[in-house]
Protein backbone atom coordinates (compact mmCIF):
# COMPACT_ATOMS: atom_id res chain seq x y z
CA UNK A 1 0.00 0.00 0.00
CA UNK A 2 1.35 3.31 -1.16
CA UNK A 3 1.67 5.96 1.45
CA UNK A 4 -0.92 8.70 0.95
CA UNK A 5 1.78 11.79 1.90
CA UNK A 6 4.85 13.19 0.45
CA UNK A 7 7.44 14.82 2.32
CA UNK A 8 8.37 18.44 0.88
CA UNK A 9 11.98 19.37 0.73
CA UNK A 10 14.14 18.09 2.87
CA UNK A 11 11.86 16.72 4.86
CA UNK A 12 11.52 13.17 5.93
CA UNK A 13 8.74 10.62 7.10
CA UNK A 14 9.69 8.08 9.71
CA UNK A 15 7.66 4.83 11.43
CA UNK A 16 9.29 5.06 14.97
CA UNK A 17 10.38 1.17 16.33
CA UNK A 18 8.17 0.38 19.44
CA UNK A 19 9.47 1.14 22.84
CA UNK A 20 10.90 -2.03 24.50
CA UNK A 21 8.60 -3.74 27.03
CA UNK A 22 11.32 -6.00 28.55
CA UNK A 23 14.59 -5.19 29.86
CA UNK A 24 17.43 -7.72 28.70
CA UNK A 25 17.44 -9.46 31.95
CA UNK A 26 13.34 -10.27 31.53
CA UNK A 27 11.47 -7.64 33.76
CA UNK A 28 8.60 -5.43 32.06
CA UNK A 29 8.63 -2.08 31.58
CA UNK A 30 5.45 -0.24 32.86
CA UNK A 31 3.65 2.19 30.37
CA UNK A 32 4.60 5.03 32.49
CA UNK A 33 8.67 4.26 32.36
CA UNK A 34 9.00 4.00 28.50
CA UNK A 35 11.07 6.19 26.46
CA UNK A 36 10.45 7.58 23.14
CA UNK A 37 11.68 5.57 20.62
CA UNK A 38 14.98 7.10 19.21
CA UNK A 39 14.67 4.71 15.96
CA UNK A 40 12.74 4.61 12.95
CA UNK A 41 12.73 3.12 9.54
CA UNK A 42 12.03 5.88 7.02
CA UNK A 43 8.90 5.99 5.02
CA UNK A 44 9.17 8.34 2.94
CA UNK A 45 11.85 11.31 1.65
CA UNK A 46 10.68 14.49 0.28
CA UNK A 47 12.88 15.80 -2.72
CA UNK A 48 15.87 17.93 -1.21
CA UNK A 49 16.46 21.59 -1.62
CA UNK A 50 18.65 23.15 -4.41
CA UNK A 51 21.86 22.94 -2.63
CA UNK A 52 21.40 19.95 -0.13
CA UNK A 53 20.87 16.39 -1.94
CA UNK A 54 19.33 14.16 0.72
CA UNK A 55 21.21 11.76 1.91
CA UNK A 56 18.66 9.24 3.55
CA UNK A 57 16.61 6.82 1.36
CA UNK A 58 13.35 4.67 2.14
CA UNK A 59 13.95 1.75 4.10
CA UNK A 60 16.59 3.16 5.97
CA UNK A 61 16.79 2.39 9.96
CA UNK A 62 17.56 6.02 11.07
CA UNK A 63 18.54 7.33 14.33
CA UNK A 64 16.84 10.80 15.84
CA UNK A 65 17.11 13.22 18.51
CA UNK A 66 14.26 12.52 21.53
CA UNK A 67 12.15 15.24 20.86
CA UNK A 68 12.53 15.79 17.09
CA UNK A 69 9.93 15.42 15.05
CA UNK A 70 5.96 16.30 14.66
CA UNK A 71 3.95 13.28 15.80
CA UNK A 72 1.29 12.26 13.40
CA UNK A 73 -1.04 9.57 12.62
CA UNK A 74 -1.68 8.32 9.16
CA UNK A 75 -3.86 5.04 8.22
CA UNK A 76 -3.43 3.83 11.86
CA UNK A 77 -0.30 4.18 12.20
CA UNK A 78 1.92 6.95 14.33
CA UNK A 79 4.71 8.50 12.46
CA UNK A 80 6.83 11.59 12.78
CA UNK A 81 8.18 13.84 10.29
CA UNK A 82 11.23 15.42 10.82
CA UNK A 83 14.02 17.50 8.53
CA UNK A 84 16.94 15.55 7.30
CA UNK A 85 19.23 17.44 9.74
CA UNK A 86 17.15 16.26 13.23
CA UNK A 87 18.53 12.50 11.94
CA UNK A 88 21.88 11.60 13.76
CA UNK A 89 22.70 8.33 12.09
CA UNK A 90 21.69 5.67 9.34
CA UNK A 91 22.11 2.30 10.95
Amino acid sequence: MALKIQPLSDRVLVEPQAAETKTASGLYIPDSAKEKPQQGKVAAIGKGKEDHKMTVKVGDTVLYGKYAGTELKLDGKDYLIMREDDIFAIV
